[in-house]
């Protein structure tokens, strides 16, 4: 049994494999722009020696974050999934991060920019599987944000830099899922923008 977790929702790319002993990989690419030039060669190459037909689950960060980015990535995971006939585990940008700082705090606030000057903001119970979203991903004003976070007072993650390997917890979460007997269809994964691109 091995898993394939991927992460572009920001400028880093993130891949991670996981063996059927628990054994993890994982690897960044610092590519802005040219995830979606590189993204199919770099997935191909990551899972050698494997076969695509090796994979018994996949997991893809859903967003919030880029646009284009993130819609690359779900496409991409649903398209592998679909053809391969494979469970896809679809996973908060946000809760990846508060999972990959959870010996922090059982509770974590998590903020990322959004488009003209709102915030993407989250908060989680991390020390649970599920993890529980005390405050679900949503867009915020920047003052709504701020009264947010003094209603709770909880340690912040403020613009996670290197998302990418946050691709570790987009992995472990789903393995997660997966032992507690979790199998999603690719045609339930869907992408979390929260803003339209261009309004």
């Amino acid at each position: 049994m091995f898993s394939l977790a991927f992460h572009t929702t920001s400028p880093q790319l993130g891949l991670a494999l996981q063996d059927q002993t628990g054994n993890t990989r994982f690897q960044t690419w610092n590519l802005g722009h040219e995830t979606s030039n590189q993204l199919h060669h770099l997935l191909g190459t990551f899972i050698e020696p494997l076969n695509w037909q090796d994979l018994s689950w996949l997991a893809v960060a859903k967003g919030p974050g880029g646009f284009t980015g993130t819609r690359l990535g779900m496409v991409t995971a649903r398209t592998l999934a679909q053809q391969l006939h494979l469970p896809l585990f679809a996973i908060s940008s946000l809760a990846a991060v508060a999972w990959f700082h959870r010996e922090q705090h059982p509770v974590i606030a998590v903020e990322m920019p959004a488009q003209r000057g709102q915030r993407f903001g989250a908060i989680y119970q991390v020390n649970t599987y599920p993890i529980i979203p005390l405050i679900p991903d949503q867009v915020f004003t920047p003052e709504g944000w701020e009264k947010t976070l003094e209603q709770h007072s909880y340690p912040l993650i403020q613009n996670p830099s290197d998302l990418g390997q946050t691709v570790i917890s987009v992995l472990e979460l789903a393995h997660l899922g997966w032992e507690e007997g979790e199998r999603h269809s690719w045609v339930d994964a869907l992408p979390f923008y929260g803003q339209h691109p261009v309004q």
